[in-house]
């Protein structure tokens, strides 16, 4: 039940305001989370998957961008960081959005998922992020 106002959230980002900076709405709703604890393999799966179940039932054209957004947005009103990824496969040229685990797999997505470049990780990996705050102290 947890993912139906996150994706009516995601929804809402969707379809108001300016047309053009949609990617930017979902993109800061994708990172809300990004100062929190990580989420596990298998809260990251279970984010997913109930996004996934919920947006079936939305009126609307519902892709991988929104799912991703929704379940990084659950995750965070968990109290949880989702590792958000966008990237692009070439021939011929596809975008993709992902969630992936502590171990930078992606969750719930198909094999070829692997043939995609991140291109856009605004929360960065999290392993990269806690070496950071390491060396920083």
């Amino acid at each position: 039940m947890g993912a139906v106002p996150a994706v009516l959230v995601t929804a809402a980002a969707l379809t108001l305001g300016r047309r053009r900076r949609r990617f930017r709405r979902l993109v800061r709703l994708a990172c809300l989370g990004r100062n929190l604890r990580p989420a596990t393999s298998y809260q990251a799966r279970y984010a997913v998957c109930a996004a996934r179940w919920v947006t079936q039932l939305m009126p609307m054209r519902w892709a991988c961008m929104e799912e991703s957004t929704s379940a990084a947005l659950l995750l965070a009103l968990a109290g949880r960081r989702a590792e958000w990824r966008h990237g692009v496969a070439m021939d011929p040229v596809r975008l993709h959005a992902w969630i992936v685990d502590p171990y930078d797999n992606p969750v719930e997505e198909p094999d070829d998922t692997a043939l995609y470049t991140s291109t856009h990780t605004p929360d960065g990996p999290g392993a990269a992020r806690d070496r950071q705050g390491a060396n920083r102290e």
